[in-house]
């Protein structure tokens, strides 16, 4: 398929990233594979995680198409790009054509980018996967690789400001060992141990993350269990309850 749109908006990323001063550590791209399909599973704290998960595919010369709300596509703005880039759309309310369309993809050799927590982690920690990603890797005879995250969260995240000025700002990106899904007995179990692998590898970014919190005041961006003030697992689910109910939109 001809690539219009992607490599421009590449360019344009890392001239973003340029121009903050990112502090980009990459570490496992290699396992990135340089030809055939794969599921990029990666944990989500931000709303620039699709730019910094699909960084890690660079070096190996791949372009992953991610799977993302119908509304981003619907959008004035982003709509454009995303179709462009070849992306997927996803309707909550009817999955399967999106899930279809990805174990297609994934068989022609695309590298399908996918976040199974379906939503923004607000305590930055690892929360309950979806199975969609292990069962359309197990469908297509592909591996998964979990993809831990770290960082950008200071940039923009959920119910906080967009702090795109902020220079200077480490991100971690780390892709874990291929998960090979004849392995195991079924895609619940292998999203089990999905959850597992990317909770260390997760675990590991923010311990060994080069900064701290300025303050009381800069400490929203740490989960509680590292001695942050962002909402626990439990209170982060209860808001989300809570917003979707405000909303009047169960899919919101």
């Amino acid at each position: 398929m001809p690539e219009l749109v992607y490599p421009p908006v590449i360019a344009a990323a890392k001239t973003m990233f340029r121009v903050l001063d990112l502090k980009i550590t990459v570490e496992g791209a290699h396992h990135v594979p340089r030809s055939g399909g794969a599921v990029m599973a990666s944990n989500h704290v931000s709303y620039l995680d699709f730019i910094f998960c699909g960084l890690a595919a660079q070096p190996s010369r791949r372009l992953v198409r991610f799977m993302a709300k119908q509304s981003v596509f619907t959008h004035k703005v982003s709509g454009p790009l995303m179709r462009g880039m070849h992306h997927i759309p996803v309707d909550r309310r009817a999955g399967a054509g999106s899930y279809a369309t990805a174990v297609s993809a994934l068989r022609r050799g695309e590298v399908i980018g996918v976040f199974p927590e379906a939503t923004i982690s607000r305590s930055f920690q690892v929360k309950e996967l979806k199975s969609g990603a292990t069962r359309m890797a197990r469908e297509a005879g592909v591996p998964v690789l979990p993809v831990a995250l770290w960082g950008g969260q200071r940039l923009w995240t959920k119910a906080r400001p967009r702090t795109l000025t902020h220079r200077h700002v480490p991100i971690t990106i780390i892709v874990g060992e291929p998960m090979d899904p004849t392995a195991y007995a079924d895609a619940n179990d292998m999203t089990t141990d999905l959850k597992v692998r990317l909770t260390a590898l997760v675990e590991r970014a923010q311990k060994e993350y080069p900064e701290s919190p300025a303050g009381p005041d800069d400490a929203w961006w740490l989960p509680r269990s590292l001695g942050g003030t962002a909402p626990t697992l439990e209170e982060a689910a209860e808001l989300e309850v809570r917003r979707r109910a405000a909303a009047k939109d169960p899919w919101a």
